[in-house]
């Protein structure tokens, strides 16, 4: 493998919140040679620590950026203590609220004022998988004047979840990067055994009608980091190509 695919740029730093009384740490890939006084496009990733070290983030965006494939981004990685993931990734979690108004009122602010990244709503992407992608969809159905594209790998999308896109009037500022694995039809969660096959295709749908643009992918894979890091090549060139 080229060397300079290997050679990334990771900031670690904290946020304090006061919404969730707590300091969270994030950690801030940024681009091969990348200009300080730049205004990057910018991913938030939901469980990021595991984008980073199970999805190879860094690794395949550098191949991919100094291939020319797609333009140079940063991604800022939102780690999450597994304990609290239900209560603030899941709309009925005791945390979620909370969580939605620490991520804007406390995450963003702090990472457009300390790092290279645009704060353009359409340059901003959510992307998270499985509860990480139900709460960037969730973050956009609360805050659509900040949150316009999300990318979203095999959603563990619930009831709450259709209802949010049903009460809403339109959807036509959002994209969606909407990936399912074909073999993710009894899925074993907390919450039990979970369809996300048949429930991706309903919020689908939902999002259809109310009017978003929604690359939905059906494809072979199961609920697991293996399918998510070969997915990310594809979901970075749709943002980025």
């Amino acid at each position: 493998m080229d060397q300079r695919y290997l050679k990334r740029t990771i900031v670690k730093s904290e946020v304090d919140s006061h919404h969730l009384g707590e300091t969270r740490d994030i950690q801030v890939y940024l681009p091969p040679e990348h200009d300080e006084n730049a205004a990057y496009p910018v991913i938030y990733l939901q469980d990021g620590d595991d984008y980073f070290n199970l999805g190879r983030l860094a690794t395949q965006a550098n191949r991919m950026i100094l291939d020319g494939e797609i333009r140079p981004f940063a991604a800022v990685a939102i780690p999450v203590d597994k304990q609290n993931r239900i209560a603030e990734y899941a709309p009925i979690g005791s945390r979620h609220a909370s969580y939605l108004r620490f991520f804007v009122e406390e995450l963003l602010p702090f990472v457009e004022g300390e790092f290279p990244v645009t704060i353009a709503p359409e340059e901003r992407i959510l992307g998270g998988s499985s509860l990480g992608g139900t709460v960037s969809l969730h973050l956009s159905l609360q805050y659509p004047q900040q949150f316009q594209r999300i990318m979203s790998q095999s959603g563990a999308f619930l009831e709450a979840t259709l209802e949010a896109i049903r009460h809403v009037d339109t959807l036509s500022h959002l994209e969606i990067y909407q990936s399912i694995g074909k073999a993710e039809t009894a899925v074993p969660t907390n919450l039990g055994n979970l369809d996300l096959l048949a429930r991706n295709r309903e919020v689908h749908r939902a999002l259809q009608e109310k009017d978003a643009r929604v690359h939905y992918s059906e494809q072979d894979g199961n609920h697991t980091w293996g399918f998510w890091q070969k997915d990310l090549p594809q979901a970075l060139a749709f943002f980025f190509g």
